[in-house]
């Protein structure tokens, strides 16, 4: 059996990336057009509520949009004072790279311990990370989000044991999401690791052409039925789901298993989606091919495209094993490749149906011109944007207030059992260039902008008198 470090099957991040809930501030009406909204052509046919269930029947078709991701008030709508005080803190320690590490092992120490730190971590880091403890327990963070145009995707965030009785639980876990979602337009997708279904070191032998034994093959035999159960599931509640990626040295077992059950589910509609992580240097390519297979197959492609979440993992043991490493030369490399995808999906859409994982504004806000320029409507459900819960506000919630498609990740389970999952949202912010300082800054540039709100509102009343 190949030697390898396990990977994390927790969590699903798109990219690399402590609060209590106060009553929510009352969300922005949009009873006339706001200054960054899209301008319809027909402003009667086009005038937009704050609901992602009116959202299903829109039919009218609109201009290019005057888009940004500055408008403070929209991303923000849903936060009070308070919980933006929080965030401040949060993303202060974040922002520091010793404070976030020193953070990460004191939790750690405390739950190894057994010390009675559950209420301090829902109250902070995991309360603005993640939705719940339960699927019951997010039913509030969906309707939170359903209330300003955003879907949710739950994401169990627990990291398995290694062993068939945790890739039960698991596959029982993501079944309860699947069927969660059915009928439920504010859940518009469920997602899986298929790591947490089976075990990663008979995939690394399958990828490898290495022969299974008579054992192996029945576990193997166990995780492809488990992946075909919650694809067909899937299909049967009408809901679509997603198939995370992983690392490269078996990502090939994940795509045959994906490709497999895209060809059995989506004949008629798109249900399975597949993941592109495009920070490696031949996943366009990859990309290409996987769309000309099921264009001969007569199926359709579903694709969640990614940066990608493994770099250094995946530089560290092509290092260490000496062969060249998968990964992009540069970051401009992955940018330019990554906005390639996404014009490559676009102009293939009637086939392709896509997700935009990205926390990048440039890419985001290319896809949504393309889309108008395109002549698709903004609400088009075989177009997404997706973003990790608790990480750019400012582009979720100004692409919803448009009337773009959005979900938002939302991370569950247990709060000692989804520490891991919190370790590694936190160490990826702390190594992306700028990521964790620009969400501190917004969310500054927010309180000071609601402190002078406030101070124009007083004049004005004691003016009145």
């Amino acid at each position: 059996m190949p030697s390898e470090a396990a990977p994390s099957s927790i969590g699903s991040a798109s990219e690399g990336f402590f609060v209590s809930r106060e009553p929510a501030r009352a969300p922005i009406r949009r009873e006339k057009p706001k200054e960054n909204a899209v301008e319809p052509t027909n402003s009667s046919c086009c005038r937009r509520e704050n609901s992602l269930y009116l959202r299903q029947n829109e039919s009218c078709m609109t201009s290019k949009p005057k888009l940004t991701f500055e408008n403070l008030e929209i991303a923000f709508q849903a936060k009070s004072d308070a919980e933006l005080r929080k965030m401040y803190v949060i993303f202060a320690t974040i922002n520091n790279n010793t404070a976030t590490k020193l953070g990460i092992k004191l939790a750690n120490l405390g739950f190894s311990l057994r010390l009675p730190i559950k209420g301090l971590m829902k109250q902070t880091m995991f309360g603005h990370f993640c939705g719940g403890e339960t699927i019951e327990e997010c039913g509030k963070t969906v309707q939170e989000l359903a209330d300003f145009g955003i879907g949710t995707i739950l994401d169990y965030s627990v990291e398995g044991k290694g062993n068939e009785d945790s890739y039960e639980a698991t596959f029982r876990e993501v079944m309860r999401t699947v069927e969660r979602a059915a009928g439920d337009p504010a859940i518009p997708f469920a997602v899986f690791k298929v790591t947490g279904l089976g075990d990663y070191r008979l995939m690394i032998k399958k990828q490898a052409g290495e022969p299974l034994s008579s054992s192996e093959q029945e576990a193997y035999a166990r995780m492809e039925r488990r992946v075909d159960a919650l694809c067909a599931a899937a299909q049967k509640a009408r809901t679509k789901i997603l198939i995370d990626a992983e690392e490269s040295w078996f990502q090939d077992s994940i795509d045959a298993l994906a490709y497999a059950a895209m060809e059995r589910y989506n004949q008629e509609d798109c249900i399975v989606y597949n993941t592109y992580q495009m920070y490696r240097h031949d996943m366009y390519a990859r990309l290409e091919a996987a769309y000309a297979q099921a264009a001969s197959r007569g199926y359709f492609l579903g694709a969640k495209l990614v940066r990608g979440a493994y770099m250094e993992k995946e530089r560290e043991r092509a290092a260490k094993k000496g062969y060249a490493s998968p990964i992009q030369a540069t970051k401009a490399d992955s940018d330019r490749d990554y906005d390639k995808a996404m014009r490559f999906c676009l102009d293939r859409v009637e086939r392709l149906h896509f997700v935009s994982g990205s926390h990048n504004e440039q890419s985001n806000l290319l896809l949504a011109e393309w889309m108008l320029e395109k002549g698709l409507e903004p609400g088009d459900a075989r177009v997404y944007f997706a973003q990790l819960y608790g990480m750019s506000d400012t582009i979720s919630f100004n692409l919803a207030h448009a009337g773009f498609r959005v979900a938002k990740y939302v991370p569950y389970g247990p709060v000692e059992k989804v520490m891991p999952y919190l370790s590694r949202r936190a160490a990826e912010n702390t190594s992306v260039a700028g990521q964790s300082s620009r969400e501190f800054e917004l969310i500054k540039k927010e309180l000071t902008r609601r402190k002078a709100a406030r101070n124009q509102k007083v004049p004005a009343a004691a003016n009145q008198r």
